[in-house]
């Protein structure tokens, strides 16, 4: 835990180098494209089009706000997967770098989560207009938002520092993964309600921190009110816990890496 803060302590020192990461992987990613960051508002857009076509059908005529709730649910899982699968080549994607200059390699995840982040605030504006156009009550509690979403990106952190090791080690890293997010994005109630299930399965369903996370966004935002302290104390336990692991597992092969780069 000591290293960790030590790491987040010496941050300040690479700033100048930490910017240019991330304004490089913004030009990377949205290269040679017609509409560029408007991708980031569009995918989503997309994507929640697409679903809402689909699933209203079947599971949207007795939820209430189905499309809020539909892209409450899309736009976090949208963030996870982005961060993460980012965080997962962010030291394979900058071997070369890695290889020739002594430099923390902490930095090119970071930069990755960062540029996810803003993607994902970018979207949130456009899921806020969507909540006014859907009669949604706006109110103060809307600022607790926040505590998710910090949450959120700190696992992100952690589990992008996990992959990213996997991934150095085990290129099958990559397909596994996702497999996994395909399975992941099924168990996280994003087009259906687990109010069909059992007490107990439902329990269970808060064993997916994601899922945690969602259901944090549409408790406060379509149902009005905070979840229970022990729900908050969820939250953070999934950061803190995925953060930790991936840090230890990060200084553990730190010096490992430029042999299989």
């Amino acid at each position: 835990m000591k290293a960790l803060i030590k790491a987040i302590r010496n941050l300040p020192n690479h700033m100048f180098l930490f910017q240019e990461l991330v304004k490089r992987d913004f030009e990377h990613k949205y290269k040679r494209t017609a509409l560029g960051m408007l991708w980031s508002v569009l995918s989503p857009l997309l994507t929640l089009l697409v679903m809402k076509l689909v699933f209203t059908e079947f599971f949207g005529r007795n939820t209430p706000h189905y499309t809020t709730y539909l892209f409450a649910g899309n736009i976090v899982m949208g963030y996870y997967k982005e961060a993460t699968r980012q965080g997962m080549n962010s030291l394979l994607d900058n071997a070369k770098i890695l290889t020739k200059i002594n430099i923390p390699k902490y930095l090119f995840l970071f930069s990755k989560i960062v540029s996810s982040l803003v993607n994902f605030s970018l979207t949130l504006l456009v899921f806020f207009l969507f909540c006014i156009i859907d009669h949604i009550q706006f109110g103060f509690h809307f600022i607790s938002l926040l505590f998710p979403i910090v949450c959120l990106t700190l696992m992100n952190v952690g589990v992008g520092m996990i992959l990213s090791v996997m991934f150095v080690f085990f290129r099958d890293t990559k397909y596994l993964y996702d497999v996994f997010l395909t399975l992941l994005t099924y168990l996280s109630a994003i087009f259906y309600t687990v109010d069909r299930f059992s007490a107990s399965v439902q329990r269970v369903f808060l064993a997916n921190p994601v899922y945690v996370y969602i259901k944090y966004f549409r408790t406060v935002v379509i149902d009005g009110h905070l979840p229970s302290l022990p729900y908050h104390g969820l939250c953070m336990f999934y950061a803190l816990i995925f953060l930790i692991i991936g840090f230890v597992m990060y200084r553990k092969y730190n010096h490992q890496f430029v042999y299989y780069l």
